[in-house]
């Protein structure tokens, strides 16, 4: 009995071990390793080097949320309080 229960025990630790949310680097490796499928050797390596170290297109230039805050922000300048809430309210909605 005892060693069923440490048998659940261990199983359920286990699959709650492998539902955690992947991180950014898995992710990206997965990616990755799915658009290198058919290459093999020397260029597979190439490729998974090349990939694994690129840079993400919106974090090399900024975030068009980031830029967005950025243009609002300057066009509040001088504003306070409760205007300038609802100016940055109706601004970054756009």
């Amino acid at each position: 009995m005892k060693k069923l229960l440490s048998l659940l025990a261990l199983g359920l630790s286990l699959s709650l071990g492998a539902a955690h949310a992947a991180t950014p680097q898995q992710t990206k490796m997965a990616t990755c390793n799915k658009e290198a499928t058919g290459k093999t050797g020397d260029e597979r390596k190439a490729f998974m080097k090349e990939c694994l170290s690129a840079k993400p297109a919106a974090a090399a230039k900024g975030t068009s949320q980031q830029e967005k805050m950025k243009a609002c922000n300057a066009e509040a300048k001088g504003m306070k309080g409760d205007e300038r809430k609802k100016h940055m309210s109706e601004c970054l909605k756009k």
